[in-house]
């Protein structure tokens, strides 16, 4: 344990004259860069795909917007409470081997993530309930049955949430040394002049990582989720219909096992490259010592006014970054009438590469005009303001809001549906034939449904549709809106947006990196990635679901006691 907390100096390198070729490999910052971008594209790529299987979760389980919020801020937790102390320890550690150990811990947690599916009955709704029978959800009085969801019970997902919750936390435990740890490696090991070049591919690679999660949930949400445990054959819906619930703990069995392997190359790279670090060596001193002078570094590193501002500044740009990132896909799904897959495509196919190309950028932009302090955060200043104009037209780009009766239209007469015995719990929306939404065929009063080649069932005998003379009908599905053709500027302006403000990515981390001292950088990038998750991430995604919880609580009281839409019938 000795050498591994640093308390005993470690052999020195031996020239890499006398190293075998495997071991010249290893000891080169060219191949800890691969490898770390490797393991940087396994963890985001987790990130990306539960924000894009979020809300295929919310569906499967019945989880209200503030949990799912919840749920994808509690990784930050578990890597808020110990970044700062592992940091402190950054020039004192194994930083690979700690790198690798922490990658193992996320690897378990995210097949944590995936468990819950195997420990769930079947996905039930009334298309694989009750293939033969289309009756299921009508307007039926109450002395002749009841709904379907009301005869059956359905499961208890209680157990679900914390295990869930578990996983997200050894994810953010396991991710506390993979970023300050890797910077302030290849920052020490690196020539100066291509420092800056790395540290832009990593960044780059922070970007990837979450395009590739959305645009793997973008395929594996097409593929049913009970895939494994029935035949599609069974199966009497679309994956557009707003029933359909993905495959979403495919991707976290992939994503974990990429990570584990990723991890493996760790446990072999040396404490300290061939090519002696930038900074002279110090003299090693105790533990003890070493404990004693923390409040002394804290305050050494939050006195210094360039490193606090710059960090002040990323915090505000991560806690929209947080919220853009967590729920832009659900938002394009909601506002342009799109489905769950197609709006993860479109997150991973534009906005991401465009913040990818943006940090690249501004990476080579440092190294050839090898920029001061003043001038990075010049640039930077730059980029952010021209990112805010390209932002407000942003604003102004979206869709009329549905007619959804009950909710925010017709709210205060549904005496039609009365006699119905509606669950308040049902979820399977149609569109009446006058352009207003209902949330299922019995809360619009159909009576009767037949088979219909285009739109698979046409629902008649609806009470609660307008109509001249006799009563109107409805189709399965939501209403949906004619300005889809506004998602394409708004897809564009929104990349161009993030394209701008990527550029000053790379430039404030090195901006920090040349401000502090040397042996602080650990610890200075610890405290940085704690405050972005303290006063960025955590409290802007909690605080939006929140918002958006009350909303819902608002226009819905009367038709649930409960912030959700249950989706099993």
């Amino acid at each position: 344990a000795g050498p591994l907390l640093g308390v005993c100096p470690p052999p020195e390198p031996p020239p890499s004259s006398h190293l075998s070729l495997p071991l010249l490999v290893l000891w080169h910052e060219d191949f800890f860069v691969l490898c770390h971008g490797m393991l940087q594209l396994a963890q985001l790529l987790v990130s990306g795909y539960l924000k894009g299987s979020i809300t295929t979760i919310e569906k499967r389980y019945g989880f209200s917007s503030q949990k799912s919020g919840l749920l994808a801020a509690f990784n930050e937790v578990g890597n808020t409470v110990l970044i700062v102390f592992v940091s402190f320890f950054g020039s004192r550690v194994h930083r690979p081997r700690c790198i690798g150990i922490g990658a193992m811990i996320a690897s378990v947690g995210v097949f944590l993530i995936a468990l819950p599916h195997f420990i769930s009955n079947e996905y039930i709704t009334d298309s694989n309930n009750n293939t033969k029978d289309n009756s299921s959800g009508l307007c039926k009085s109450p002395n002749i049955s009841k709904q379907t969801c009301d005869q059956e019970k359905t499961d208890s997902h209680l157990g679900v949430y914390p295990i869930l919750l578990l996983g997200q936390l050894l994810l953010g435990i396991g991710g506390v040394p993979i970023q300050p740890f890797g910077i302030s490696y290849i920052d020490d090991y690196a020539e100066k002049r291509n420092s800056p070049f790395y540290l832009g591919i990593l960044f780059a690679v922070t970007v990837i990582g979450p395009a590739f999660g959305y645009m793997m949930s973008s395929v594996l949400l097409r593929f049913y989720v009970d895939i494994d445990k029935m035949s599609s054959s069974y199966l009497n819906l679309k994956n557009d219909d707003p029933r359909w619930v993905g495959a979403w703990w495919l991707g976290f069995l992939m994503a974990a096992t990429l990570l584990l392997l990723t991890s493996l190359p760790y446990l072999f790279f040396p404490r300290k490259m061939s090519r002696e670090p930038k900074s002279e060596t110090k003299e090693e001193v105790s533990l003890t010592e070493f404990l004693k002078s923390f409040p002394k570094i804290v305050m050494r590193t939050l006195r210094n006014p360039i490193y606090l501002l710059v960090v002040l500044a990323q915090v505000n740009l991560a806690a929209m970054v947080a919220g853009l990132a967590t729920f832009m896909g659900k938002f394009i799904e909601r506002q342009f009438a799109q489905t769950a897959s197609f709006s993860n495509m479109m997150m991973g196919g534009l906005n991401i590469p465009s913040a990818m190309l943006g940090i690249m950028a501004g990476g080579v932009i440092l190294r050839k005009l090898g920029l001061t302090v003043r001038s990075s955060a010049a640039m930077c200043m730059v980029a952010v303001f021209v990112s805010i104009m390209f932002a407000i037209p942003l604003l102004f780009i979206g869709c009329p809001t549905n007619k959804v009766s009950g909710i925010n239209y017709n709210v205060s007469s549904q005496q039609c549906s009365n006699a119905c015995s509606c669950s308040d719990e049902a979820f399977n929306p149609v569109c009446g034939s006058d352009g207003v939404e209902f949330l299922s065929p019995c809360h619009a009063g159909c009576k009767t449904v037949i088979p219909d080649k285009e739109k698979g069932l046409n629902y008649m005998n609806c009470e609660c549709v307008a109509s001249t003379g006799s009563p109107g009908s409805a189709f399965p599905g939501p209403c949906g809106n004619k300005c889809s053709n506004r998602l394409i500027p708004f897809m564009i302006l929104s990349s161009i947006t993030c394209f701008v403000a990527s550029l000053s990515h790379t430039t404030s981390f090195m901006m920090i990196l040349r401000t502090v001292t040397p042996e602080d950088k650990s610890f200075a990038l610890g405290i940085q990635f704690m405050l972005f998750r303290v006063l960025g991430k955590q409290k802007k995604l909690i605080m939006q679901n929140r918002h958006g919880t009350e909303l819902v609580n608002k226009t819905k009281t009367r038709i649930s006691k409960h912030d959700k839409y249950n989706f099993r019938q």
